[in-house]
């Protein structure tokens, strides 16, 4: 176990982490070949790669986090919520 001991809690600062970082880089998380086209390519910027590389990371750590919950039963909440369908 990582020590996750309020994963609701730790899944929900991990997605606001995420998004932060995903807007600082200019993509939308609801458009995959935006997120990965920036985090195929280096930006020549300092800030702007470490932003990228900032949300690679995150991306990497809710994977994790995601694993350990299902091998746990648990499961996880969508990063990017199912569109809302009006009748």
């Amino acid at each position: 176990m990582s020590g996750f001991e309020h994963y609701g809690q730790e899944l929900a600062d991990l997605d606001h982490e995420i998004r932060r970082y995903a807007a600082i880089c200019g993509v939308s998380l609801e458009r995959r070949h935006e997120v990965d086209a920036c985090l195929r390519e280096e930006h020549a910027d300092w800030a702007d790669d470490k932003a990228r590389q900032s949300l690679k990371g995150l991306l990497i750590l809710r994977i994790k986090l995601e694993a350990e919950m299902i091998e746990l039963g648990f499961t996880p909440a969508p990063l990017i919520p199912p569109p809302v369908v009006e009748a």
